[in-house]
């Protein structure tokens, strides 16, 4: 029994191996990612190595009572950091801003250190007999919060960013608490490492795939994330679609320069994200051109979603007066009607051009 433990255990910790070369030599991953990444598959492989070190030293004589306790301090210490590092790996910007998230962990740092003399977390005695703490609730709720964070976060930066991955992150987070769970209930069934290890891996396969979703530049999604999008639109009942066109961006690009064009690229980017509503889908479709995908189908809903983004622009035109204004359209299917997507589209783009041609008549109403 002892050997097939530390077989699976070996095994996770070559699969996290490999997955650190897999993310060394990645080009679609976000490269924000890659150093959590590699912080949460380094921290992983020492608590799979301190089980290790806790299976031999717990079943060996008193002489490794030391290793024992040591390779407990290190899982322990350790292992409530994952959720957290999951976090960083998905929105490294909301440990940034939150320092406070990480004050759990801390404190079950300091209690599991003092464990080995005050019987808090563990204990090991003389006879190099393990068992758990008096306060040993000290690490679960550690764990507990920090996992409840992690999907807190996750739903709050969906919600940011208008990312339509709730439920691919809450199954891969539920996978991650159910794993670890069982093996807290039942300390003798090593689960947890294992649930970690494969979490990881289903993480990197799952962010490289929504990172090659996302334009570079504006974060908002891609034209081949749209492409897949409007295969789809066909079985929608009802929607709208919103076409925004950047107001002379060629010349803005060729009087200021391309950098200056990409920043406000992203300020308009930034712009659209904080005016829709997490019922719309963003995507940039081309240099200057951006579509949103929404199910919002009341025209009232819509004016004042486009309201807002004009006042929000407007706010950045008063930091800058060089940041350029955008036309736009809209057009909505409400179903009923053997209409494509593609002659919804073809309305709200023609509607676009329409309030364009206003704008250049009338330069105030830009």
């Amino acid at each position: 029994m002892l050997e097939n433990y530390i077989a699976t255990y070996f095994l996770d910790a070559v699969a996290l191996t490999f997955l650190c070369y897999l993310i060394s030599n990645d080009s679609i991953l976000d490269k924000d990612r890659k150093g959590p990444f590699y912080l949460g598959t380094t921290l992983t492989i020492l608590i799979i190595l301190s089980d290790v070190g806790t299976i031999i030293a717990g079943n060996g004589s008193t002489d490794l009572r030391i290793l024992n306790i040591i390779c407990n301090v290190v899982g322990f210490t350790l292992a409530p950091v994952i959720p957290i590092i999951l976090i960083a790996i998905f929105d490294v910007e909301v440990l940034q801003s939150n320092k406070l998230l990480m004050l759990p962990s801390i404190l079950n740092m300091f209690a599991t250190a003092l464990s080995p003399w005050f019987n808090i977390v563990f204990y090991v005695d003389t006879n190099n007999k393990y068992t758990r703490g008096n306060y040993f609730f000290i690490f679960m709720a550690t764990y507990i919060i920090n996992l409840m964070i992690m999907l807190i976060c996750t739903v709050k930066t969906e919600e940011k960013h208008h990312y339509q991955i709730k439920t691919s992150m809450t199954i891969l987070s539920l996978f991650v608490i159910v794993g670890t769970s069982i093996q807290i209930i039942l300390p003798t069934v090593y689960s947890a490492w294992h649930s970690v290890t494969l979490s990881l891996l289903l993480y990197y396969l799952f962010l490289t795939d929504f990172d090659g979703s996302l334009d570079a530049l504006t974060k908002l999604h891609n034209r081949a994330a749209y492409e897949k999008m409007i295969n789809k639109m066909e079985n929608m009942k009802s929607y709208s679609v919103i076409v925004i066109d950047v107001n002379n961006f060629k010349e803005i690009n060729d009087t200021y320069g391309h950098d200056f064009g990409d920043n406000a690229l992203k300020k308009i980017a930034s712009v659209i994200r904080k005016s829709f509503d997490n019922r719309c889908i963003c995507y940039r479709v081309g240099g200057d051109e951006f579509y949103i995908i929404n199910s919002e189908t009341d025209p009232v809903k819509l004016e004042h979603q486009l309201k807002s983004m004009t006042v929000n622009l407007e706010k950045e035109r008063k930091k800058d007066e060089h940041v350029p204004t955008v036309a736009y359209g809209y057009s909505i299917f409400k179903g009923g009607k053997a209409i494509s997507f593609q002659e919804v589209l073809k309305e709200a783009d023609e509607r676009m051009y329409v309030y364009k041609s206003m704008q250049k008549d009338n330069p105030k109403s830009d």
